[in-house]
């Protein structure tokens, strides 16, 4: 009874049309075992289909009687090249009582319209799936062709290669780096990682720590005294610490800054550095270690912002194929560390002086050491009741910091901030969090001492107010408050 159940619930085929497309069709499904029923009017093909012990017979698929002949097949594929004859047999089809799944072949956009027009579940282009199996070949063979080349750049270093991210790295940064530095041993070279500025953001010193990432200060070293240097994630950089020629440049997003490079691989295609990392690593097939793969997953998920912004197919496969080896416990306190006395402060400031104006909200921290705390600020105040973008500013020693993070998908923050500051000062980002730094110059004859410190503030207040609201599209009115 079982046997009978299981027979019974299984799909049958049949195949209008037997050309080249069709006969590999055919040949594929029979390697599956499944009921495959061939139908073409050509008798020598038939008879060649028989030969081969497929269930072929003679007919032309443009008549009615084909149509009644194969009421009881579950999934029809229509692959004749004969578009007209493709169409009758749809047609016919589709006039008939029952449901089934119909296939068909089109020869161009204006056919497939058609064929889908007259009912048929799904439209097969055959070029444009041959222009597409073109691309993913060109694709693999030139990620093949730059994987050889970066590990002859490598592969060429006499003493140690130097691998330098951008100031004060991120996560996506720092994991490319780390995954470069495993190629690098695999192949025989000793290599550093090198950043400048701080580590201050919780998340990245946890992920530094937890995964212990060996980071070298580049007030530590003299880069003159490397014979590779390699730049990596080095796109928004405001202030290389490498600039003119290096040996290795990797990024997913165009340096803002005049570069040169013996191997460059730049993919604004793809999301993440941590992307490509991972791609070279499968295609020289490379052991992953935990740490690596753990990294190199939080770089992905962090840059995609858990896969939620810029996302492509190439991210996911990338993190899909890391996800087994990954240390997930360790991800986990990664992205939940304890928040310092500091940001607390400034949390606590930023909700104190909160405005806002529609799902808009602007704020001030007032004067802050540490300005990474102003973009968790910002992210915490997002998760407010009726909010989509929120912008958090402080003063630093010498700037007016500001960061900013938007959920709204009508908008990229990034041009947000660029519009209202970009003259001024400096700014970068995303389409969901950005980054902005302006000079106090633009406020000259007020010193940042004690007893100006309260005069200072409120007019950086007000401007920054007031340009951010107007870039926002918003009017803006005086006080404070929700």
């Amino acid at each position: 009874m079982s046997t009978a159940i299981t027979m019974a619930s299984m799909s049958t085929y049949a195949i209008l049309g037997c050309g080249s497309v069709g006969h590999a069709v055919a040949e594929e499904l029979e390697r599956e075992d499944k009921d495959v029923l061939i139908l073409d009017m050509d008798e020598g093909r038939v008879e060649a289909l028989r030969d081969q012990d497929l269930d072929a017979r003679t007919a032309d698929i443009r008549d009615q009687a084909v149509a009644e002949s194969i009421a009881d097949r579950d999934v029809v594929l229509i692959m004749s090249s004969d578009v007209d004859a493709n169409k009758a047999a749809v047609k016919n089809l589709r006039e008939q009582s029952g449901d089934r799944y119909i296939v068909v072949r089109a020869s161009d956009p204006v056919s497939a319209d058609e064929f889908t027009e007259l009912g048929a579940d799904v439209v097969i282009n055959p070029s444009s799936v041959i222009a597409d199996s073109a691309l993913r070949a060109l694709e693999s063979g030139e990620l093949e062709y730059k994987t050889e080349k970066l590990v002859d750049t490598i592969d060429s270093t006499n003493t140690r290669m130097a691998i330098v991210t951008h100031r004060q790295p991120n996560p996506d940064a720092i994991a490319g780096a780390v995954a470069l530095q495993a190629i690098a041993s695999d192949r025989g070279i000793e290599s550093d990682v090198i950043y400048d500025g701080e580590m201050s953001l919780q998340e990245n010193r946890a992920f530094v720590n937890l995964l212990e990432i060996d980071l070298v200060s580049q007030a530590e070293v003299v880069l003159d005294s490397y014979d590779t240097i390699a730049l990596v994630n080095h796109a928004h950089a405001t202030d290389p610490l490498v600039d003119g020629v290096v040996d290795i440049y990797i990024d997913h997003a165009e340096p803002s800054f005049e570069i040169e490079a013996s191997f460059s691989d730049i993919r604004s295609n793809i999301s993440s550095t941590s992307t490509i990392l991972t791609k070279y690593l499968q295609v020289l097939d490379l052991t992953v270690s935990e740490e690596v793969a753990t990294a190199l997953l939080y770089g992905i998920r962090a840059e995609t912002l858990d896969f939620k912004r810029d996302t492509t197919p190439a991210d996911l496969t990338a993190a899909a194929y890391l996800y087994p080896f990954a240390d997930h416990d360790t991800l986990e306190q990664v992205e939940a560390p304890s928040m310092s006395p500091e940001t607390l402060d400034v949390l606590a400031e930023a909700i104190h002086n909160r405005e806002v104006k529609g799902s808009h909200l602007v704020t001030n921290a007032g004067f802050v050491r540490d300005r990474d705390a102003l973009g968790q600020a910002a992210q915490r105040l997002l998760n407010l009741e009726g909010i989509t973008t929120s912008a958090v500013f402080a003063i630093t020693e010498d700037a007016i910091q500001l960061a900013a993070r938007s959920k709204d998908i009508r908008m990229n923050i990034g041009s947000v901030l660029d519009d209202a500051f970009g003259d001024m000062g400096e700014a970068a980002g995303h389409s969901t969090d950005a980054s902005a730094t302006i000079p106090l110059g633009i406020f000259t004859g007020i010193e940042t001492s004690e007893e100006n410190r309260d005069t200072l503030l409120s007019l950086v207040e007000e401007a920054v107010r007031t340009k951010l609201f107007e870039a926002l599209g918003v009017e803006t009115s005086d006080g404070n408050g929700s």
